[in-house]
């Protein structure tokens, strides 16, 4: 048995009236089988292009007759001509019919004529089509959100991945001037007014670490990678956030740290923990954002350091056990006195060491080893007043590594950049990339559209059926 069903639109004015009635599609179906049940994609493609073109034609014809009368005196103006506008929709890209009206005398000097749909419709390109390019193309590689896109929307042609990243720039720009301007400090107001804002749920801690992207302007092996700064904030409630940019690009990161963390809503008399690995980079960011911060060394890359030095000291060439037992006990010690915050037995350790090492006969790893423990030494002497006693720490439930930090690097940076990725980039398209992306993850960059284009509806609407 086969069956035919049409599928018809029907628009009505406000009052009820009916504006016009027209035949969108038409199936057929014959016995009912797994492949003919429902509709196919290329069915429901189509379906909505037409409905999309049918309903757009009689939105313009309405707009269109809208703006036929002069805004000042209300006299009708004189039609002109007409050229044909093209805008890309979700379903399809459309050829409107835009009008061109005579100015009225009354308008003032000017141009001639005046076309009130592109006017309107500057920026050639639905919004919410602009949000799925730029959410796609944040999450996966520009190609394969091409192939994706054309694969599930009604587009009549197909994308082209350098589409999708010159969207993504202008969404990551438009977003960019949005930030304030830069600033050394951002701690104003006064400690008695801060003792009057309501008390916060708990400390805010921010863990900030280092990435690394493929360089496109590499000259050779040394220059072909740059620095990105990615980090997570994870509040006593509520939703930890991520964020990332490019240091060597970026001319604003204090403004951009400062503002993540008041989305967050930070408040003045709320203790924040600023954890990093102690490089100059990430350690200088953290200052003077916050009245009542504290910047902790984190505990892993120390300890990494330490374990490297062990297994260079496993690779000497010391005849004497005992000698061999007093370097492993010295390490080990060293990692007690830093465990429990004591910078002072820390250094007077790695003095020592280092002498015991100056005794020993030549050995392929000694230069190597001698030089880590020299390396170790001003590394914690350039971040003695930001250890902490770890132990104590520990025995209280805070947090004293960033390996929440690790996987933030993973999630932002690897699985878009790096792993499996060929491409290579400039500081700049990394750092808007970046910018598009942690929105992303974050779940902001709906919201931050919908600001953008307030018509726009929520994306958990429901339309409402009829009885």
């Amino acid at each position: 048995m086969s069956m035919k069903m049409k599928i018809q639109l029907t628009i009505e004015t406000e009052g009820g009236e009916r504006i016009t009635s027209q035949e969108v599609a038409e199936l057929e179906r014959t016995d009912l089988q797994a492949e003919t049940l429902g509709l196919t994609l290329a069915e429901a493609k189509t379906i909505l292009h037409k409905l999309q073109e049918a309903i757009v034609a009689q939105q313009v014809v309405d707009y269109t007759a809208g703006q036929r009368r002069c805004p000042t005196c209300y006299r009708a103006r004189t039609s002109k001509g007409r050229h044909q506008l093209r805008f890309r929709t979700l379903f399809g890209k459309l050829s409107l019919d835009s009008v061109r009206f005579y100015r009225c005398p009354c308008e003032g000097q000017g141009r001639s004529s005046v076309s009130p749909l592109a006017e309107l419709l500057t920026e050639r390109m639905a919004p919410e089509l602009c949000y799925l390019e730029t959410k796609w193309a944040a999450l996966i590689s520009y190609g394969m959100a091409a192939h994706v896109l054309t694969d599930v929307l009604p587009l009549d042609h197909s994308l082209h991945p350098m589409t999708l990243a010159r969207q993504v720039v202008q969404v990551a720009e438009r977003s960019e001037a949005e930030l304030g301007d830069e600033q050394g400090a951002f701690i104003e107001g006064c400690p008695r007014d801060w003792a009057n804002l309501p008390r916060p749920e708990g400390p805010l801690t921010v863990g900030i670490d280092g990435g690394y992207v493929h360089a496109c302007d590499a000259t050779g092996r040394a220059d072909g990678w740059f620095e990105v700064i990615v980090g997570k904030s994870l509040p006593a409630e509520g939703q930890a956030k991520c964020f990332g940019f490019v240091q060597q690009y970026d001319t604003k990161p204090k403004r951009r740290l400062f503002e993540h963390l008041k989305s967050q809503g930070m408040q003045n008399n709320q203790q924040v923990v600023f954890l990093s690995d102690g490089g100059e980079t990430v350690r200088n960011l953290q200052f003077y954002l916050h009245p009542d911060a504290e910047y902790v060394l984190e505990w892993f890359h120390p300890t990494m350091r330490i374990t490297i030095m062990k297994q260079m000291a496993a690779g000497l060439r010391i005849r004497s056990k005992r000698t061999r037992a007093r370097i492993d006990r010295m390490l080990e010690r060293l990692k007690w006195a830093l465990w429990h915050g004591n910078v002072y037995k820390t250094l007077q350790k790695l003095e020592a060491l280092e002498e015991e090492l100056e005794m020993l006969e030549p050995s392929p790893n000694l230069p190597k080893l001698t030089q880590a423990v020299q390396d170790f030494t001003r590394y914690i002497q350039a971040n003695h007043a930001f250890i902490p006693n770890y132990d104590d720490r520990y025995r209280y439930g805070e947090k004293i590594a960033t390996g929440f930090v690790e996987s933030t690097v993973n999630q932002v940076i690897s699985k878009r950049f790096v792993k499996r990725q060929q491409m290579r980039w400039t500081k700049k398209g990394a750092h808007l990339l970046l910018q598009v992306r942690t929105k992303v993850l974050n779940k902001e960059l709906r919201s931050t559209f919908e600001r953008w284009y307030t018509k726009m509806p929520p994306t958990q609407e429901e339309l409402p059926l009829a009885a």
